[in-house]
């Protein structure tokens, strides 16, 4: 008996100090809704080409995490909703088009040569098209001598001394370098001025640069470095956003916002505050409550109710959990199942001690966690089950609810029957609570409990109204 009461202690103080030197040192990553930014529901669409299944949405979904990991957002977080949809949660940006902007291009990157001035004529040949150039002129386009998968690398630059400004420098891989070659080494055979001696670059339907092949290329040698620079009137950002959907990658199907929206920080911090005075006020009433119906034993139980608080933050914050809005929900309402175990633990010891099974308040208090130990079990067995069910089915919001009332499960039952009984059983050993067993709160069996044996409702006497009741 003592060696257990001494291997429950050693573990309660384990515990907490883990946990306090995790909650110190691990900060808790704030989701969306609580540190600001924006948040993007993408779905892919179909094309007569490619089907946008559940393969296909997973592929996006990794192109879309290079784009994001480009831009420079701390901590995004990208995940596949259903079959066909990618929710993208970007803390910290507040501009929901500009990012929406970049993350829907398909980015499809198609290298062409130029026959000529369009005119008034409609292409002609197979794969040929006509679109216009970066200054309104009608160019007749052959059909593409290379793609985006022959790209190897992107990068923006600035050119400070011939005066550029900001271009794009593009490296073609091995396969890509001939290609680049040969198509640069026909353009050349055409005469300087000449629209054939011009390289179309497209991306996603729109002649983003159309260079003239430089005099000093040879007819038949093109250019042989495996890179080329896509020049423009680009500042910076310009420059950067098309370097990062080149290097990229193209979006297996296209992408449509379905929905963005973004939420500043000062409406996070609100959340965070009005969660803080929800939490603060349910715990001082559960403590209040508690204290008042059982006592030391409700004092003892309150104080364990702070060690809750304290393991539910460190083990979000070990877990690397992200602490959503509908989190915080779920970590005030296992405030109230945390205190739910310890009521059913005083009140078994209270029958043991009025029906003089047990002489003393010790040994009702150990009978009473041994007899409520299958009803505590059970009843949070059930809340776990329900929390996996939200973890593992929901997504978003829901999910970090589910994930919260799991871990916030787990932490009542640790400080219930671990924390709450190491303090109990060190206080019925004292004398002075040995001489008052009614200062315990567990030598007499309530108000409530004696006004209902005066009257003695018969509860089940109408079984089916209160299941329609409780339904």
């Amino acid at each position: 008996m003592i060696r257990s009461a001494r291997v429950r202690a050693l573990f309660a103080l384990t515990v907490l100090a883990l946990s306090l030197y995790i909650a110190v040192t691990v900060p808790v990553r704030l989701g969306l809704d609580l540190r600001g930014g924006t948040q993007i529901v993408l779905e892919t669409r179909s094309t007569p080409t490619a089907r946008a299944d559940r393969a296909a949405t997973d592929r996006t979904l990794e192109v879309l995490r290079g784009r994001v990991d480009a831009l420079g957002v701390a901590e995004p977080t990208l995940v596949r909703s259903g079959a066909h949809r990618i929710v993208v949660e970007l803390p910290g940006v507040q501009d929901p088009k500009e990012a929406a902007g970049v993350l829907g291009r398909t980015a499809q990157l198609t290298v062409h040569p130029v026959l000529g001035p369009a005119g008034d004529a409609a292409p002609a040949g197979r794969g040929e098209q006509v679109l216009a150039d970066e200054s309104g002129q009608k160019l007749r386009l052959a059909a593409s001598a290379l793609t985006g998968q022959d790209v190897k690398g992107a990068d923006a630059r600035f050119d400070a001394q011939s005066g550029a400004g900001w271009h794009v420098t593009v490296d073609f891989d091995r396969a890509g370098r001939d290609r680049w070659a040969k198509l640069t080494g026909r353009a050349a055979c055409s005469p300087a001025g000449d629209p054939a001696r011009r390289i179309a670059i497209v991306l996603d339907g729109r002649i983003i640069s159309a260079p003239q092949v430089d005099p000093s290329v040879g007819c038949g040698t093109g250019i042989t470095g495996g890179s080329t620079q896509i020049t423009g009137s680009f500042d910076d950002r310009e420059a950067r956003e098309l370097a990062l959907l080149i290097s990229g990658g193209a979006l297996p199907v296209p992408v449509e916002t379905v929905e963005q929206h973004t939420v500043g920080p000062t409406l996070g911090a609100r959340a965070i505050a009005a969660s803080a005075w929800a939490a603060a006020v349910g715990t001082a009433l559960t403590a209040l409550f508690i204290v008042v119906m059982y006592r030391l034993m409700g004092v003892l139980a309150a104080v364990a109710l702070l060690s809750y608080g304290l393991i539910s933050y460190a083990a979000l914050a070990a877990l690397g959990a992200t602490l959503t809005l509908p989190g915080l929900a779920g970590f005030v309402l296992a405030i109230g199942m945390a205190v739910d175990a310890n009521v059913l633990v005083f009140e078994r010891a209270r029958e043991e001690y009025a029906a003089r099974h047990r002489p003393t308040a010790r040994s009702a208090l150990t009978a009473g966690f041994r007899n409520a130990f299958s009803a505590i079990a059970d009843s949070n067995v059930t809340t776990l089950i329900a929390a996996g069910l939200l973890f593992f089915l929901a997504s978003g919001p829901v999910r970090g609810f589910g994930v919260t009332l799991g871990i916030g499960v787990l932490a009542s039952m640790v400080s219930a029957l671990v924390v709450t009984r190491v303090l109990a059983d060190f206080a019925v050993a004292r004398r002075w609570v040995h001489r008052r067993p009614r200062l315990t709160g567990l030598a007499t069996t309530g108000r409530v409990r004696d006004a209902l044996e005066r009257r003695g409702p018969r509860l089940m006497r109408r079984p089916r109204r209160w299941l329609a009741v409780s339904a």
